[in-house]
């Protein structure tokens, strides 16, 4: 689902024309939101504040961190920026 989460971000950032994924400026706004991420969801992971049920994962985590989160994260954020940017530039 994480992979197909991307697939479709992807697929929304090229309909609606916002080429997001084109801008280096994007990114920056990522490694910003993964930093934080890093940051917050590694602390509730840690500290099993947040557990995951290893049936619902592929086993790959960066630091405490299914890897899947970091994909749903990805196609979560560029969706709302596309959506974002597509009504900003019809006015």
């Amino acid at each position: 689902m994480a992979v197909v989460s991307v697939a479709v971000a992807v697929i929304v950032d090229r309909r609606l024309k916002t080429a997001l994924l084109r801008k280096p400026l994007f990114y920056l706004f990522l490694a910003v939101i993964a930093g934080f991420k890093l940051l917050v969801n590694g602390f509730l992971t840690s500290k099993m504040i947040v557990q995951y049920n290893p049936a619902h994962y592929m086993g790959v985590r960066i630091g405490s961190i299914p890897v899947e989160d970091f994909l749903f994260g990805f196609s979560m954020v560029t969706i709302a920026v596309s959506v974002w940017e597509y009504y900003r530039k019809r006015g």
